[in-house]
């Protein structure tokens, strides 16, 4: 894999963000009790997304500001896939995609993942195809400290099958980025941080996505 040259300004998505829900096997199996239950009556049979809007990109070298009674955040370590002029991937980046914890990951509400800066973005875009990040595995440090691996390997759907079911029923744009999925802890949370805190994501081959969070002063 190659890594494009830093630009004089750090990358921001060109197009719309979608992150994926329920693409980790652990968190499936952990809400397969619950699926046939009101009011989806079913396992969802095509991948489950949602939109991170342009108010929640934090271009790297930024702090993530807690405001509004939010005290701390869920770490959503994670792949985005960025569509290429050509309708293929052009290349991957490593994402925070932060949310306030909450109890329901099959449709979480809006104001849990579209808070001001709550995309955590790398400096730059990472040359490379689906198959070289089958095994890819993603680490997550809090303070300097491991708290979480994310191994792609543990997909639902792997990178080629979610780039293809996605595309069954919408078309991505040059620009558009695609995350993966976060996955979840063995007891079905994920990793938090709070004011004070120095999450960073990291993975082989790829510019880490590093993070101060702050309280509101």
């Amino acid at each position: 894999m190659q890594t494009v040259r830093p630009p004089h300004q750090p990358w921001q998505p060109q197009g719309t963000v979608y992150g994926t829900l329920l693409n980790f096997r652990r968190e499936w199996d952990l809400w397969a009790p619950r699926m046939t239950q009101d009011p989806h009556k079913a396992a969802p049979q095509a991948p489950v997304l949602y939109v991170k809007t342009a108010n929640t990109f934090s271009p790297a070298g930024q702090d993530l500001l807690l405001q509004d009674g939010v005290n701390e955040v869920d770490i959503g370590a994670t792949l985005g896939l960025v569509m290429g002029d050509d309708g293929q991937v052009a290349g991957g980046v490593l994402m925070n995609d932060w949310s306030v914890p909450h109890a329901s990951y099959y449709r979480p509400p809006v104001k849990f993942r579209c808070r001001d800066g709550f995309l955590g973005l790398p400096p730059q875009v990472t040359l490379g195809q689906l198959q070289d990040w089958a095994a890819l595995q993603i680490m997550v440090r809090r303070n300097g400290e491991l708290v979480q691996t994310v191994q792609l390997s543990d997909l639902m759907r792997d990178l080629p099958t979610l780039w293809a079911d996605v595309g069954e029923f919408m078309t991505l744009q040059p620009g558009d980025v695609l995350m993966v999925g976060t996955d979840c802890l063995p007891d079905g949370t994920r990793p938090r941080a709070k004011a004070g805190d120095w999450v960073e994501i990291s993975a082989h081959g790829f510019t880490a996505v590093s993070t101060q969070v702050k309280g509101q002063a």
